[in-house]
């Protein structure tokens, strides 16, 4: 079963090449949870999501990547109570596709903090700094509005996705995530503790 296979695929853990520089031109498969996985965007009912006002912004603040990103484009994506699925399109494509990132080289002891942090930080227009942009975008709009105890989970995860039919299948996962929201591993009701039952007695 499709979905069942990407739930299984796509879980928990983040697939980031240490090597890869991701601003190369390519598509990626991102998944954005809220902190703890707490419902702020909303509810799905009767298969369909229905927006809180953060919700509705979360959506919006996506659309509006392409305007503040230069050659990135959205593809499919939903919105869900608690996390985000979406496919980003990065276009440009680079001189010198492949440079250094601070996996793929060893700092030297002598190196300045800024040296240390600059090589740590999202480069512009990669696919880190994207997703830095829009998670501030959400939160400074949930601050200024009165949502002060809205917050992201601290990563996200991404997938490459492949010069084959594989995003045709992604595509189709995030279009059902909302019919399959009851057996979402991303449920309240799969993320609480096992309830334990009294000793007999």
């Amino acid at each position: 079963m499709l979905t069942m296979a990407y739930r299984n695929r796509f879980k928990g853990t983040s697939m980031r090449l240490p090597q890869r520089d991701y601003r190369r031109a390519g598509g990626y498969f991102l998944t954005l949870c809220t902190k703890k996985r707490e419902c702020f965007f909303g509810d799905v009912v009767d298969g369909v999501m229905e927006f809180s006002a953060i919700g509705h912004m979360a959506k919006r603040c996506w659309q509006e990547i392409p305007d503040h990103c230069e050659n990135v484009r959205i593809d499919e994506y939903v919105v869900m109570p608690n996390h985000l699925h979406g496919i980003l399109i990065i276009e440009r494509r680079l001189d010198n596709p492949l440079v250094e990132t601070f996996h793929g080289r060893s700092l030297q002891e002598g190196s300045s903090l800024s040296q240390k942090m600059s090589a740590i930080s999202p480069k512009r227009g990669s696919l880190g700094a994207i997703v830095r942009s829009y998670k501030s975008s959400v939160t400074r709009w949930c601050r200024q509005n009165g949502y002060s105890r809205f917050a992201w989970q601290s990563r996200f995860y991404e997938h490459i996705i492949r010069a084959d039919r594989s995003i045709d299948y992604i595509r189709r996962y995030i279009v059902k995530n909302p019919s399959n929201w009851g057996r979402d591993r991303n449920h309240p009701r799969k993320l609480l503790p096992p309830i334990k039952s009294p000793p007999i007695t």
